[in-house]
């Protein structure tokens, strides 16, 4: 079956299809030439992964899915920021390391491990062919880091330690990050989904 995956990312992309059916052939944006910027001007991770899934069907209404995921990070010492504008966070057009400088910015006088509190939330919005929605979703819990640390990975995984564990996820193997990650259990969800789907599907 085929898949378009509503990024443009293609770490992310790798990340994800380890994640996912082995029958389920994924194609990023650049694999079908979608080049135009989606504006994502929802009021939650929901809302905003649900625009960028149904911009991507909408343009492609042959394939079997599409599906888009929308991330935040959430601060406790930040009241839940940078939250929905978490890949925007120091403006239009920046960088990750931007928007992890601009974090650790804010969080320099809250030096104590229990005020730097934070968790991941994963949202995928998945439309099937024949316009059916569903949604799933992730979390995980951890600290951020003083420092960045680790060379892997993407967005702020160099200062976000999951509960449980010493090493931020840039410094993880990829498989262990997949097994405990927001993006992880949200993709776990959805992999469940199809193959309960398909099982169904053939008897």
């Amino acid at each position: 079956m085929e898949a378009i995956f509503a990024t443009h990312n293609n770490h992310k992309l790798h990340e994800v299809a380890q994640m996912l059916p082995s029958w389920l052939h994924l194609h990023s944006l650049n694999d079908i030439g979608l080049t135009e910027e989606i504006i994502e001007d929802g009021n939650s991770l929901e809302e905003n992964a649900l625009i960028k899934a149904r911009y991507v069907f909408s343009k492609n209404p042959s394939a079997d899915m599409a599906f888009a995921d929308d991330t935040g990070l959430e601060v406790d010492a930040l009241n839940g920021a940078p939250g929905i504008y978490s890949a925007r966070y120091a403006g239009e057009h920046c960088s990750f390391k931007d928007n992890v400088d601009k974090l650790l910015r804010e969080l320099q006088d809250f030096q104590d491990p229990e005020l730097r509190r934070a968790r991941f939330r994963t949202v995928i919005a998945l439309i099937l062919n024949g316009g059916e929605e569903h949604l799933f979703s992730g979390v995980v819990e951890g600290v951020i880091a003083a420092d960045p640390r680790g060379i892997d990975g993407f967005g702020y995984d160099p200062i976000f330690i999951p509960d449980g564990f010493g090493e931020s996820f840039s410094e993880m193997p990829l498989a262990l990050k997949n097994s405990i990650s927001h993006r992880g259990k949200a993709f776990r969800n959805m992999k469940q989904f199809l193959e309960t789907r398909t099982e169904d599907e053939k008897r």
